[in-house]
């Protein structure tokens, strides 16, 4: 009853945020928009004229508009960007040229990921797999290296990007379901926008793009992975699987800083995104950072957000993200 009041007055508190803003929405839409561009400018121009380092600010600058782009896709696919459905869905399919991401199948996955948030009998619909403990203790050797390897941030960050942007997503498994010819077309766009910009700035111009987007794909799986993999974080099984629960514990709020809150869109504001998507990521930082104490919700900084990569297993029992154990148990107790 207690969570069932608290999470009550949560949302009235959270409710407010949930209005749009066409004005506020455009501004960060086109802005960004103009951002990638200008910065694409500014570095192909540097590196023409022989001055790489020179360039280096415009490729950050790159690196984070397709980040807040691919954030702003996700809003889109919350219908919380803009005011009018019909508004969003264009807005989406427009990002997902740049943003490597087809809007459809992105949104379906989401939409899965929302629904079963921190529940582990649907681990499949995570972006990045939890092993339990006792699975581990029980896995194969073959198993085990796989997951560690999977799960080795030097393996998971920079493969992981690659793998899910420029492979996956090119043919993803869920395209029957989300229209197979809205994913050859979203394919064809992408081979268009490419063309546009060697046209524009040759092989310069994408490479620029290129070696960005491999940043900014880093970004996506780091900011991906901290959401919801961090010591304290909830995953239980269903008829004990709480909702609540599972979007404000099961998910993080990253203070990494106001500069990354600007170039990511605002996306660490993770918890009360999940127990609100309605809420647009131009007003999720304020909604955060206005909320009374009552409500106990605590932020993860950067020494604590570096620590939770050593995490690799959920303990059922200890009910908390724990490291690899040091030995395997010489006998598995009887249940």
């Amino acid at each position: 009853m207690e969570n069932r009041v608290a999470a009550m007055n949560l949302r009235d508190y959270l409710k407010p945020f949930t209005a749009k803003d066409d004005r506020i929405a455009a501004i960060s839409y086109f802005g960004s928009f103009a951002a990638l561009f200008g910065g694409l400018y500014g570095a192909v121009q540097l590196v023409n004229g022989g001055y790489w380092w020179a360039a280096a600010p415009f490729v950050i600058m790159v690196v984070f508009s397709l980040t807040r782009l691919y954030v702003l896709q996700h809003d889109t696919g919350h219908h919380s960007l803009f005011n009018t459905k019909w508004h969003n869905d264009l807005a989406g399919y427009a990002l997902s040229v740049v943003t490597f991401t087809p809007y459809r199948a992105m949104q379906y996955n989401h939409n899965m990921h929302h629904a079963y948030l921190g529940n582990l009998e649907h681990r499949e619909t995570t972006e990045i797999h939890t092993m339990t403990l006792r699975e581990w203790n029980a896995a194969t050797l073959g198993q085990r290296l796989y997951y560690r390897a999977y799960r080795n941030p030097f393996i998971l960050l920079p493969l992981g990007g690659l793998f899910t942007y420029f492979i996956a997503y090119r043919w993803p498994r869920n395209a029957a379901k989300v229209g197979a010819m809205g994913i050859v077309a979203h394919n064809l766009m992408m081979l268009a926008w490419f063309y546009a910009l060697y046209l524009a700035a040759g092989w310069t111009g994408l490479s620029v793009l290129a070696v960005a987007a491999v940043i900014a794909s880093v970004i996506g799986v780091f900011m991906v992975y901290l959401q919801h993999n961090f010591e304290d974080t909830y995953w239980d099984r269903k008829p004990d699987l709480d909702f609540r629960k599972a979007t404000l514990q099961g998910s993080s709020c990253l203070d990494l800083g106001h500069l990354w809150d600007i170039g990511t869109c605002n996306i660490a504001y993770h918890d009360i995104h999940h127990f609100m998507p309605a809420i647009a990521s131009y007003r999720l930082r304020k909604a955060h950072h206005q909320m009374p104490e009552e409500f106990g919700l605590r932020m993860i900084r950067w020494p604590e957000a570096i620590r939770s990569f050593r995490l690799k297993l959920w303990d059922e029992d200890a009910e908390r993200l724990v490291p690899f154990p040091k030995e395997r148990p010489s006998a598995v107790p009887a249940e």
